[in-house]
């Protein structure tokens, strides 16, 4: 608790609203709705496929690679191949996503402000240890404790929020092209097989199975689009907006601190971006 002590020295008498600055680190979390989601999706389909017959007649490999490797070719068009590879690399970070308490970030910001305040911003050097959990907000202080203009704080931390917001929505889209393409391969495959099947009519105890082999790829693709990719694009895009208003919140806090206003202004400004159910009471 060393950071602690160092934030109370010298302060002045607030004894009830003083709170312990080494709070705990954000963290990651289990994105339980999303693997409830896709598990009862996932399972629904499965039982469908016992109940309704032979599993293994689902299964073909050619349609299996039309729809795989063509919707990464088709998507890889559209996109960069860094792009892609860390479009599909979030798909496993969405599972366990960071964990975004927007009222404890208020509170951060709030004892921050506080401390600036009561001893100066530069006592705030004492503290980036503690922040290192969260860098975004240890680099806007770090700024300010080296003396950076509000203009300047404001420049910087604006650029990098447009930066990170810009590589996220990036990502989702490369899924959301994906889901898009996932569909298109799927019909590809059947026409591909309805072509071969016409191609041998002359045998007809064989149409009935070709048929149902024609017909998986544009299951594949349904499921790969609508089960997967485009479900994994909207957490992916809900997740960045959390980030992005954790970054506002940040951002609003080096700000007031680099502009010496009184954090009963900053917390009056927070409580503007966090909804009803995370404001601050910190100074009643």
């Amino acid at each position: 608790m060393a950071d602690r002590a160092t934030v109370d020295e010298g302060a002045p008498a607030r004894p009830a609203r003083t709170r312990s600055f080494d709070v705990p680190a954000s963290g990651r979390t289990i994105d339980i709705a999303l693997i409830f989601g896709l598990c009862v999706a996932f399972g629904l389909v499965g039982t469908a496929l016992v109940l309704g017959g032979s599993v293994s007649s689902f299964y073909n490999l050619p349609s299996v690679l039309i729809v795989l490797i063509g919707t990464f070719a088709v998507t890889l068009v559209s996109f960069s191949i860094s792009e892609l590879f860390g479009a599909f690399g979030t798909v496993f970070q969405t599972m366990l996503p960071k964990r975004f308490d927007h009222k404890l970030a208020g509170e951060r910001c709030l004892n921050l402000a506080a401390i600036a305040r009561d001893n100066g911003v530069l006592a705030l050097d004492h503290v980036l240890p503690a922040i290192d959990s969260e860098p975004f907000l240890q680099r806007a202080i770090a700024m300010t404790v080296d003396g950076a203009t509000p203009h300047q704080i404001d420049q910087v931390m604006a650029q990098e929020i447009d930066a990170v917001q810009d590589l996220r929505h990036r990502h989702a889209s490369v899924l959301r092209r994906a889901a898009e393409v996932a569909p298109s391969m799927g019909l590809i495959g059947t026409l591909i097989g309805l072509i071969q099947l016409l191609g041998n009519l002359n045998n007809p105890s064989s149409i009935g199975p070709a048929m149902a082999v024609a017909l998986l790829t544009t299951f594949y693709g349904a499921i790969m689009a609508y089960m997967v990719l485009a479900p994994i694009a909207a957490k992916l895009e809900r997740n960045a907006e959390s980030e992005l208003l954790e970054c506002e919140i940040y951002h609003a806090c080096a700000m007031s601190i680099a502009r010496q206003e009184n954090p009963r202004l900053l917390e009056r400004l927070l409580n503007t971006k966090l909804p009803p159910s995370e404001r601050l009471d910190y100074y009643g």
